[in-house]
């Protein structure tokens, strides 16, 4: 019996990346073996299985939601303060193993050893990344003063699968320079990439249409590609931008209201926030290539989606977004400022015959499943000893 902890994702419907991976690695993993997700009940103060409304949240393919925090209803909080005074908290299975894939918060965090020592072992956490530390100028406060001791809580694991070999090397790194010699094996395996649904071929738009899908936050660096987009619509060349996603209202500020401005100026820039998986797949079904101007990602996913819809990608080459842009499809920039990104997305307005090429090299390429992502970390998983 495998434990899997979806604290936060069995209570929201956001899709964001953590969510997609917390979904879909679930589902492949309770196809391997005997899996419970479970959770920590604030209200009870205790761990517990999921119930089946938390487990319709743990379910793929959720719809769009504009709130990515998670909500525990009033009835659930009674109910959890209710069997918290009668002392009737229930007990986990007996399980040999456990996968914590979310970034869990401090209050969960102080409660992971009593479902660590719940677990014969192995217990694996999976790792995003650290770009709090790398840009905190772009990084919510919240999340940049939790990494330190999130890093530091890793260390009560067996081991720690990162989602690349960017994020791997990170973690090894700080864990270092922390001088620390007594750490987990870290392993880079990779995240899987939702399949394409079949559906029915989107008329392309009369007007080229670039496409960027991601969270609306500092790091994702839409800034700049706004500034690309106007000095290009500046030119006279003839395209609409359209972006999908949730807005981070504590870092998106001045990318809203340049998106505001662009709009109010009559530019064909498409926003409505966030999109379901219909609506997502339709969008790159639809668009001409992609663009993802993201400084620094842990995995960076939307890279890999557009190159399976067999629609080319600009983006960065380095970290993470490099390893994903390695294989064909990509234009990969050695910096994502506004004037590189104004250079990439020219190229390929005015390249009809380069645009092709990319596409023929997107579509040539093979792409991880989560079942292969799910019998990759459960084979490592059986290697690892118990850490005390």
């Amino acid at each position: 019996m495998l434990l899997f902890d979806a604290t936060h994702t069995s209570h929201t419907r956001a899709q964001t990346g953590i969510q997609r991976v917390t979904r879909s690695l679930f589902a492949e993993l309770a196809k391997l073996s005997p899996a419970t997700a479970v959770c920590h009940d604030p209200y009870l103060g205790a761990w517990r299985a999921l119930d089946a409304g938390e487990l319709d949240h743990l379910r793929p393919g959720q719809t769009a939601t504009r709130s990515r925090g998670a909500k525990w209803p009033l009835h659930k909080r009674l109910a959890g303060h209710a069997r918290r005074l009668a002392g009737t908290k229930s007990a986990l299975p007996a399980a040999d193993g456990l996968v914590c894939p979310e970034l869990f918060s401090a209050q969960l965090g102080a409660h992971l050893p009593e479902i660590l020592g719940a677990v014969r072992g192995p217990r694996v956490a999976i790792f995003h990344d650290a770009i709090g530390l790398k840009l905190p100028e772009l990084t919510p406060p919240g999340t940049v003063a939790r990494l330190p001791g999130y890093l530091r809580e890793l260390l009560l694991f067996d081991g720690v699968a990162a989602v690349s070999a960017d994020s791997a090397a990170s973690l090894r790194d700080y864990w270092q320079w922390l001088g620390l010699t007594e750490t987990p094996p870290v392993q880079a395996i990779p995240n899987g990439v939702d399949p394409v649904p079949a559906a029915a071929t989107e008329a392309a738009p009369a007007t080229p249409r670039v496409l960027c899908v991601g969270t609306i936050e500092g790091r994702k660096n839409h800034l700049a590609l706004l500034e690309a987009c106007a000095a290009l619509w500046a030119e006279g060349l003839r395209f609409e931008l359209q972006l999908l996603g949730l807005a981070r209202a504590d870092t998106a500020g001045r990318a809203l209201a340049k998106i505001a401005a662009l709009q109010r100026a009559g530019h064909p820039l498409l926003y409505h926030g966030a999109a379901a998986d219909a609506e997502l797949h339709a969008a790159y079904r639809r668009c001409t290539f992609t663009v993802y101007p993201s400084f620094t990602e842990g995995f960076g996913l939307p890279v890999l989606e557009s190159l399976q819809h067999g629609k080319p990608c600009v983006c960065s080459a380095l970290g993470a977004l490099g390893e994903s842009a390695r294989g064909g499809g990509c234009v990969a920039l050695a910096s994502v400022d506004a004037a590189n990104l104004a250079a990439a997305l020219r190229r390929l307005l005015q390249n009809p015959v380069e645009l092709a090429a990319l596409g023929v090299a997107a579509r040539a390429r093979a792409f991880r499943s989560w079942a292969d992502c799910a019998q990759e970390l459960t084979t490592w998983m059986r290697t690892l000893p118990r850490r005390g």
